[in-house]
């Protein structure tokens, strides 16, 4: 699994044509998984900084998967200078770049979870260490992670449907905010930048405003714990808004001050799971309530 160096483009000068066919060859297989793929995705963006990356998520410690579960799950990955899925879809798997055996994130028991109720997962992870929206996502149109993102997205959701697959995107899961805690100037304007990134996933990724969002973050950072008005920001959000929800951190394993150790993101992704499904679960029964009063004559 190639480098991507910083060029996020599909075919990228430091991709091969032997890799590229490998990978080509890698994501036919994981489709031929899916029946043919006809069946509906489930695409759940899954976006932040270091503990979605999983930077302390050693893959000699990647979780067991007796039940082979990983090659049900559709899986694209970008994590810019460190490494991607170059441009294509393959199956859950640990990602090069932080160990020799590369590294995973809260993704592994989040996707399996969903697999194991019957969902069938297409997982779109995109994530960087160290980053704040302040300084390096900012919003749509400046040229920041977050439009390397959105380009990475929709690349990825057109080979799903160029392969016939009916895609539904069920949820925004976003790990991120320590950064933003770095200064107070930064932290007092998380709860705005939160609510564009927001605002700009459900209106121009999905389409949907009722769109299901976790958010979460480290509450124990020193930078967090200085600032902790972006955990505020964060619950604030998900006060105001009936579709999102707040997944803590307190109490899972940690590698250091900064980041989870293997049986933590573990844990973690369970964690979200329950809420992520709880969640949706939630914004169906309200959808449907919606549909039914339109529907029900005056």
């Amino acid at each position: 699994m190639g480098m991507n160096n910083n060029n996020l483009s599909a075919e990228n000068a430091y991709t091969t044509p032997r890799r590229r066919r490998q990978r080509g060859q890698a994501q036919s297989a994981a489709m031929d998984t899916h029946g043919g793929g006809k069946q509906g995705m489930d695409v759940f963006i899954m976006g932040g900084q270091s503990n979605m990356q999983g930077r302390q998520g050693n893959a000699e410690q990647y979780p067991l998967d007796p039940s082979n579960l990983d090659r049900e799950i559709l899986f694209y990955w970008v994590t810019p200078v460190f490494g991607s899925s170059e441009g294509q879809w393959s199956h859950m798997q640990p990602q090069p770049g932080c160990f020799p055996c590369g590294h995973f994130g809260p993704e592994v028991t989040f996707a399996r979870r969903l697999q194991e109720t019957g969902s069938h997962p297409a997982i779109f992870k995109f994530s960087r260490g160290a980053t704040s929206l302040a300084k390096d996502w900012l919003t749509r149109g400046e040229k920041a992670l977050y439009d390397q993102m959105d380009l990475e997205y929709r690349k990825a959701l057109s080979f799903l449907k160029a392969q016939g697959y009916p895609v539904n995107l069920r949820a925004f899961v976003w790990i991120q905010g320590e950064s933003d805690a770095e200064t107070a100037e930064m932290s007092e304007g998380y709860f705005a930048r939160l609510t564009r990134l927001v605002k700009d996933v459900r209106e121009h990724l999905a389409g949907d405003p009722s769109l299901p969002v976790i958010l979460g973050l480290d509450e124990q950072h020193p930078y967090v714990k200085t600032h902790p008005v972006v955990v505020d920001a964060q619950k604030r959000f998900v006060q105001e808004d009936t579709c999102a929800a707040f997944v803590s951190m307190e109490g899972l394993e940690k590698a250091d001050v900064s980041h989870l150790t293997p049986a933590g993101l573990e844990a973690h992704g369970r964690r979200l799971f329950d809420t992520c499904n709880a969640l949706m679960k939630r914004v169906e029964k309200k959808e449907l309530a919606k549909k039914r009063a339109r529907s029900t004559p005056s």
